[in-house]
C-alpha cells in the first residue's frame, strides 16, 4: 500500500471512531462551549472534571433512577472519550493543516466521500467540527475541510444555523445555504462560486479574499455575444453582439463604460487598433465602422462588401484594416483615409476569419470552403493554401512569434500549422462541436479555444496537449481573447454573457451531475420525495427533492424525452420520446416493464387516469391514444385535432379527458366512451399545456399567444384571461388546494396567480432560458421548474412569509423594512430610497450541470464582502436580488431609528 492509500485509510479509520456516538451530544457540547466561551475545545474535553460537567447538564431536571443515571453517565463519558480521541488524532492529520479541496487531495477526497456518504453519524460529526471553528483557532482548517466534504456529498445544509463559523482555504462551489443563518461568519480564501444563498442571513460577516467566478460575468447584452477584444492597455474590454450594439467595459470593476449604437444588424467582430484609440466593428449589415474609443463616437463607415462582414483585424502598425465577408472576398483598408486598398479573391465560399502575422507581412484567412489561405500583404497575392480540415474553418490565429498558425473548424478539431513549411504540426481533439474562436496567449505558451459545445479549452502550444477545460457558459462560446498580460481570458457566447477567467486558477473543477441537454419535463412522485426529469440528452433522471442528489438515471430512449409521468400509486413511471415510443418503468427497480409502439409521431404528452388503469398519450400524428397499463395494449384512438396534441389531462374525478393542440383548440372527451363532449375556442395560437382544478370544475390553458385562460368545464365558457407573460406560455399547473395557478414561459419567468381573483401573486425569476415545465409537489409546498438552460429549480412556496431571525433587534429592522419603508409618506417628505422588491418565494434548490451563484432575498447587514482582487461583492449580491440593509440607531429614548436601504 502506498502513502496515499495509507493516508486515505487512516483518515477513514479516525472518522469511524465516532460511528456509535449519540448525535444529540454534539448539540450539548456546542452549547456548553458557547456559554463557557471555550477556546481550547480539545483541552476542555480532555479534562475529566469537565466530563462530569457534561453529565450534570444531561441529568439536570430529569426524574430517573440511580441505575438509569449511571447508565446514561456511562454512555456520555464513553461518547466524550470517542469524540476527544477522534479530534486528537485528526488534529495532527493533514486534514487539519492543508486545503483538502485542492487537486492534490482529489483521490483521497473521492475515496473518503465514497466510504462515508451514507454514514449519518460521521456526517453529524463533520457538522460538529464546523461549529467548533467558531470557538477554537486551532480547528479552523479542520472544520473548513469538513464543510467542503459535506458540500461535495450534497448533504442537506438548508435552513440551518452556522453563526460565527470561521472557514478558510477551501472550496464551497455549489454549496446550498438557502435560508441559513450565516451571521458573523468569517470566510478567508474561500471559493463561493455557484453557492445558493437565497433567503440567507448575512449580518456582520467578514468575507475576505473570496473567489467567485460570477463576479467576472458581465451582463448587459440582450442577445448572443459574438466577439470580445481587450484594449492594448488591458483596461477596457469591447464586446459585439447580435443585439446590434457594441459595449465597452471597465475591466477592473466590470461596469459598462459605454454603448456604441449604429449598426443595423448583428455585430460579428470587434477589434482595437494597436494604440487603443480606435475600435473597428463589422456587421451583418454589410458595413465596417471605426469608433473613437475616448469619445465613443463613430469616426468612419467603410462600405465595400456586398454581404455580411464576419471579421476585422488591424495590422500590427495600425495603418491597415483587413475584413472578410460572405461575398467570398477579403478587403484591405487604409485606416487613415478609409479607402479600400486591396481586394483578395480566391476563396470559393464565405470567409469567416482573418488575422495578420506579427510582422504584418502575411494575412491568414479561414473559409467555409474548408481551406486556410496565406496572403502576401505587400504584393496583394496568395502565398499558400492549407488543406486538412474537413469542415468550415471558423477561426485563424498567429502565435506571437509568427511561426505557428492555429485554426479551428466545424470538424471539431484545432490544427497547428508551421507557417514556414506550410505543414500541419499537430491536431488537437477534445471539443465535441464546432470550434468557433481561437486566441494564443501573449507569451505563446497557451492556446484558448471556444466551442459550440459551451466549453473553453486551454492547450499547450508546444506539446499540443490539453491543459484544462473551463465550463461556465450556458450557450456556445463564440469568442475568446487573452488580456495583454495573458493572465485573464475573456469569453463571450450564446448565453448573452461575457466571462472573465483567471488563466491560472479560473477553471471550474467542480460540477454538479445533471442533464447535458434542455430539460423538457418534470414530475413529482405521489409522495413528493422524488422528482423525475426528462431531457434532450435522452435520459430520465431521479432526484431526491430534499437534497437535490441524483438518485438514479434511466437510459433507453433514442430521442429526446419530452414527457414523464408517475402513476397515481407511484409504482410506475411513463416516459414519452421523440423516438415515437412510450416506455413504462418500474420505479423501484428502474427496469423497463413495457415499450408501447405503433405511433407515427413523436410523443408530446402523457397522462395517467386517476385510477391508474389507463395511460393516454398525445403525439405529432394528431392522435390521442388510450393504453391499458397492465397489458400495454392500445385500447382506443381519439381523432379530432388537426395539429400536434401538446397536452393531455384527466379531470380528478376521472370523468373527462382534456386535450390541447397546435390547432389552437381544446377538446373535452368523455373518459368512458371516448366521445367528444366539447370544443373550447379562444386562443389565437398553439396550446401548450392544460390542467384541471382539484374539484374538476375549472380548466386552465396556456398558449403561444402569451395568455393563460380559465374555462368552466361544465358550460365550456371562458371564465378569465390572465395576461402578464411577455412571451409564449409553455406550462400551467394548479396547486393541490386549487387556489393558486403557476405558469412557466419563454420570458424565463414563473408566475403565481390567484385563481379566485385572476391577479398575479408573485413572479419568480432565476432561470436563464425558457421555462418549459412547472409542477407542484403533492403537498403544495414545493414547486419544480425545468428550463432550456438545462437546469431544474425547486421553489419553496410554504415559507412565503417566514424568515427566521435570532436577534430581536433584527426582527424590528425587518418589520420596519417590510412595512414602514414602503409607505408613500416617505416619498411625500422628499426622501428617496432606491428600493428593489424581493419575492419572498425563493428558489431553495437548483439542479444544474454547472453551479450558479444565487442570492435572491439574502439579507445583508454591515460586514465585509471582498474578493481576491479587492472588489466589494455586495454589488453582485444586490444584482442577484439581495437586500443590503444598513442601520444607524439614534437616541434610544426617542425610539427613533434611521434606515438606509441600498
Amino acid at each position: 500500500m502506498n502513502n496515499t492509500d495509507e493516508e486515505k485509510e487512516e483518515l477513514f479509520e479516525i472518522l469511524t471512531q465516532v460511528k456509535d456516538v449519540d448525535e444529540q451530544i454534539y448539540c450539548l457540547i456546542t452549547q456548553i462551549f458557547r456559554m463557557e466561551n471555550i477556546q481550547d475545545c480539545l483541552g476542555f474535553l480532555s479534562d475529566n472534571g469537565n466530563q462530569r460537567h457534561f453529565e450534570k447538564y444531561i441529568l439536570q431536571g430529569q426524574n430517573q433512577t440511580q441505575i438509569e443515571k449511571e447508565k446514561k453517565c456511562y454512555i456520555v463519558r464513553n461518547n466524550i472519550i470517542q469524540i476527544t480521541d477522534a479530534i486528537k488524532k485528526i488534529k495532527d492529520h493533514h486534514f487539519n493543516k492543508q486545503d483538502y479541496s485542492s487537486k492534490e487531495f482529489s483521490k483521497q477526497r473521492q475515496y473518503l466521500i465514497k466510504r462515508i456518504k451514507d454514514q449519518k453519524q460521521i456526517i453529524e460529526f463533520l457538522k460538529f467540527l464546523i461549529h467548533l471553528t467558531a470557538q477554537d483557532d486551532q480547528l479552523i482548517q479542520l472544520g473548513s475541510n469538513s464543510l467542503n466534504l459535506l458540500v461535495e456529498m450534497k448533504v442537506d445544509l438548508k435552513e440551518q444555523t452556522f453563526e460565527k463559523m470561521r472557514i478558510k482555504n477551501t472550496s464551497l462551489i455549489g454549496a446550498n445555504f438557502a435560508r441559513c443563518n450565516l451571521s458573523e461568519s468569517q470566510f478567508e480564501n474561500v471559493d463561493i462560486s455557484g453557492m445558493n444563498l437565497n433567503g440567507a442571513q448575512l449580518f456582520n460577516c467578514k468575507w475576505r479574499n473570496i473567489q467567485i467566478h460570477e463576479i467576472n460575468k458581465l451582463d448587459g447584452h440582450t442577445w448572443q455575444v459574438n466577439s470580445v477584444c481587450f484594449s492594448p492597455d488591458g483596461f477596457t474590454l469591447a464586446s459585439g453582439s447580435e443585439d446590434m450594439s457594441i459595449r465597452l467595459w471597465d475591466f477592473k470593476t466590470g461596469q459598462e463604460k459605454g454603448k456604441l449604437n449604429g449598426h443595423t444588424n448583428h455585430v460579428y467582430s470587434v477589434c482595437f487598433s494597436p494604440d487603443g484609440t480606435t475600435l473597428a466593428s463589422c456587421s451583418k449589415d454589410k458595413s465596417i465602422r471605426l469608433w473613437d474609443v475616448k469619445t465613443k463616437k463613430k469616426k468612419a463607415k467603410l462600405n465595400g462588401h456586398s454581404n455580411s462582414v464576419w471579421s476585422v483585424c488591424f495590422s500590427p502598425n495600425g495603418t491597415i484594416l483587413a475584413s472578410c465577408s460572405n461575398d467570398k472576398s477579403i478587403l484591405l483598408w487604409d485606416v487613415k483615409s478609409g479607402q479600400q486598398q486591396t481586394k483578395f479573391d480566391g476563396h470559393s465560399s464565405w470567409v469567416y476569419s482573418v488575422c495578420f502575422s506579427p510582422d504584418g507581412k502575411t494575412l491568414a484567412s479561414g473559409s467555409k470552403d474548408k481551406s486556410i489561405r496565406l496572403w502576401d500583404v505587400e504584393k496583394g497575392q496568395q502565398n499558400a493554401k492549407l488543406d486538412g480540415h474537413n469542415g468550415i474553418v471558423c477561426s485563424v490565429c498567429f502565435s506571437p512569434d509568427g511561426s505557428t498558425l492555429a485554426s479551428g473548424s466545424e470538424d471539431k478539431s484545432i490544427r497547428l500549422w508551421d507557417v514556414k513549411t506550410r505543414q500541419q504540426k499537430a491536431k488537437l481533439d477534445g471539443h465535441s462541436n464546432w470550434v468557433f474562436s481561437l486566441c494564443i496567449s501573449p507569451d505563446g505558451s497557451t492556446l484558448a479555444s471556444g466551442s459550440k459545445d459551451n466549453s473553453i479549452r486551454l492547450w499547450d502550444t508546444e506539446k499540443g496537449q490539453s491543459k484544462g477545460k473551463i465550463d461556465g457558459h450556458r450557450g456556445p462560446v463564440q469568442s475568446v481573447c487573452f488580456s495583454p498580460k495573458g493572465t485573464i481570458l475573456s469569453s463571450g457566447g450564446g448565453d448573452q454573457s461575457i466571462y472573465l477567467w483567471d488563466v491560472m486558477t479560473g477553471q471550474q473543477n467542480a460540477k454538479l451531475d445533471g442533464h447535458s441537454g434542455t430539460v423538457c419535463s418534470v414530475c413529482f412522485s405521489p409522495d413528493g420525495s422524488t422528482l423525475v426529469s426528462g431531457s434532450e440528452d435522452k435520459a430520465i433522471s431521479f432526484w431526491d427533492v430534499k437534497t437535490g442528489q441524483k438518485k438514479g438515471k434511466i437510459d433507453g430512449h433514442s430521442g429526446t424525452v419530452s414527457s414523464v409521468c408517475f402513476s397515481p400509486d407511484g409504482s410506475i413511471l411513463a416516459s414519452g420520446s421523440r423516438d415515437k415510443s412510450i416506455r413504462l418503468w418500474d420505479v423501484k427497480t428502474r427496469q423497463q416493464n413495457a415499450k408501447l409502439d405503433g405511433l407515427s409521431g413523436s410523443i408530446s404528452s402523457l397522462c395517467f387516469s386517476p385510477d391508474g388503469s389507463t395511460l393516454v398519450s398525445g403525439s405529432e400524428d394528431k392522435v390521442i391514444s388510450l393504453w391499458d397499463v397492465m397489458t400495454g395494449q392500445q385500447n382506443a384512438k381519439l381523432h379530432g385535432h388537426s395539429g400536434t396534441v401538446c397536452s393531455l389531462c384527466f379531470s380528478p374525478d376521472g370523468s373527462t379527458l382534456a386535450s390541447g393542440s397546435r390547432d389552437k383548440s381544446i377538446r373535452l372527451w368523455d373518459a368512458n366512451t371516448g366521445e367528444q363532449k366539447g370544443k373550447l375556442n379562444g386562443h389565437t395560437h398553439y396550446i401548450y399545456s392544460i390542467c384541471f382544478t382539484p374539484d374538476s370544475t375549472t380548466l386552465a390553458s396556456c398558449s403561444q399567444d402569451k395568455s393563460i385562460r380559465l374555462w368552466d368545464v361544465k358550460t365550456g365558457q371562458q371564465m378569465a384571461q390572465l395576461d402578464g407573460h411577455s412571451c409564449s406560455v409553455n406550462s400551467v399547473c394548479f396547486s393541490p388546494d386549487g387556489t393558486t395557478l403557476t405558469s412557466g414561459s419563454d420570458d424565463k419567468s414563473i408566475r403565481l396567480w390567484d385563481v379566485k381573483t385572476g391577479l398575479q401573486k408573485a413572479k419568480l425569476d432565476g432561470h436563464d432560458g425558457s421555462v418549459l415545465s412547472v409542477c407542484f409537489s403533492p403537498n403544495g409546498t414545493t414547486l419544480a421548474s425545468s428550463s432550456i438552460d438545462k437546469s431544474i429549480r425547486l421553489w419553496d412556496i410554504k415559507k412565503e412569509d417566514q424568515i427566521l431571525l435570532t436577534d430581536k433587534r433584527y426582527e424590528d429592522i425587518l418589520t420596519k423594512f417590510k412595512t414602514t419603508m414602503f409607505k408613500n409618506n416617505y416619498l411625500s417628505q422628499g426622501l428617496f430610497f432606491p428600493i428593489f422588491l424581493v419575492s419572498n418565494i425563493i428558489s431553495s434548490l437548483l439542479i444544474s450541470q454547472q453551479p450558479i451563484f444565487q442570492a435572491q432575498g439574502t439579507l445583508i447587514l454591515k460586514g465585509e464582502f471582498f474578493n481576491n482582487q479587492g472588489i466589494d461583492l455586495r454589488q453582485l449580491f444586490k444584482s442577484k436580488g439581495s437586500c443590503i440593509l444598513e442601520i444607524q440607531i439614534e437616541v434610544p429614548k426617542q425610539s427613533n431609528q434611521k434606515y438606509i436601504i441600498s
